[in-house]
């Protein structure tokens, strides 16, 4: 793997009215067969960074798959080119979890693996190279350049865990409570079988959530919470997490068990554990697919973005709760296109950008980035 420099952006046209959207990545170009996987933050001075998965070979999961970045300097209406901040050579390097530090360096986490498949992971036939491992980048200049990838896998992941993302989205700053600073980075796992077990990669029984945790800035690292099959219809697996009002953390995550609801919990103490274990959310129904969720201010609301077709991957929708995530109701569908992955980033000023998976005929034609009213997803203004 190598951290790679970035090129400088053309300098941006005058930003557009409030309200663009833009296209940072088209599938089929540049070199790439597909992007997916977006994550995106904003950095000093409102530059917008939007993270992906460029995949050089197909659109699928294994392969040749590279870290890319855009960066915007009018909130998201216009990019700088394409530059890649991560490659594992002809293997994978992607699943890219950012978050920008109070003084404005941007940590970065993603997950490794050799030209093997999810399953062929999860089944433990695979070496200790070849299987999931963890990284972290850091840039002090905005996204600009980077730092060469760090392991951390040996802290990072247990012995027992052979499947390993980090996100997929934006990670967080604590800013509440006696945990301030600290750096939480929602993440999914999977446990190997007990021994004996018939069931060697069968996704729904083992797949499992947690998250990691640095006090330092991201220097050092720890594993918090863990959060594994709870029933046959609750298996936690893409993880994001957001800091509501009070310091509590909510926990929400993708359920790979035979329910058709997100899963959710919250975390009293920083997000070491979970209060109680993860449960359906019956607010969110929803089909196989990651999202988001994004604690705002100023209003406070709480939002979550994902597609609301209950059984496909289409009609990507946001979703507002004005209670910290016990319940929630629809505030805003962006789009009834097919859409999948997504993520929430609050802007300056009262906008907030989402960058998702979206196309005509099909969820990954592009990742499209679009600005919303705030007020109006909280419900309590126009959308000016």
């Amino acid at each position: 793997m190598l951290g790679v420099p970035l090129a400088q952006p053309a300098t941006a046209a005058p930003a557009p009215p409030s309200g663009c959207t833009s296209v940072p990545y088209t599938s089929g170009t540049e070199g790439y067969h597909t992007f997916r996987i977006p994550a995106v933050v904003q950095g000093r001075g409102g530059t917008v960074l939007a993270f992906a998965e460029g995949r050089v070979e197909s659109a699928g999961d294994t392969g040749a798959i590279q870290v890319v970045l855009r960066r915007s300097t009018d909130g998201g209406c216009t990019w700088g080119p394409l530059a890649v901040v991560s490659t594992n050579g002809d293997a994978t390097a992607g699943n890219p979890a950012p978050v920008v530090l109070p003084g404005g360096e941007i940590v970065l986490l993603t997950t490794t693996n050799g030209r093997v498949t999810e399953r062929e992971i999860m089944s433990g036939t695979v070496s200790a190279e070849d299987s999931r491992r963890v990284f972290v980048q850091r840039s002090k200049d905005n996204g600009r350049t980077w730092s060469p990838p760090r392991e951390i896998t040996s802290v990072a992941k247990k012995a027992d865990w052979r499947w390993y993302a980090t996100g997929p989205g934006h990670a967080i700053v604590l800013r509440h409570g006696r945990h301030a600073g600290r750096i939480v980075v929602p993440a999914n796992h999977s446990q190997a079988p007990p021994a004996g077990s018939p069931d060697v990669g069968t996704e729904a029984k083992y797949y499992g959530g947690h998250d990691l945790i640095s006090d330092d800035g991201g220097r050092t690292w720890r594993i918090g919470f863990t959060e594994d099959l709870a029933d046959t219809t609750t298996a936690s697996n893409e993880t994001t997490v957001a800091e509501l009002p009070d310091g509590r953390l909510y926990f929400n995550s993708r359920n790979q068990g035979t329910g058709t609801n997100r899963v959710d919990g919250y975390s009293r103490d920083g997000g070491a554990s979970l209060a109680a274990p993860y449960a359906q959310q019956p607010g969110l129904t929803i089909p196989k697919v990651q999202g988001t969720v994004l604690q705002t201010v100023r209003p406070d609301t709480l939002l979550f973005s994902g597609p609301a077709n209950a059984t496909a991957r289409r009609q990507l929708t946001i979703r507002a709760s004005s209670d910290g995530g016990r319940t929630w109701r629809d505030a805003k569908v962006v789009s009834d296109a097919p859409a999948a992955y997504s993520d929430l980033v609050q802007l300056t000023g009262s906008r907030i950008g989402l960058l998702y998976e979206t196309g005509v005929n099909g969820s990954y034609e592009t990742i499209t980035f679009t600005q919303l009213s705030l007020r109006e997803l909280a419900g309590t203004g126009s959308a000016g």
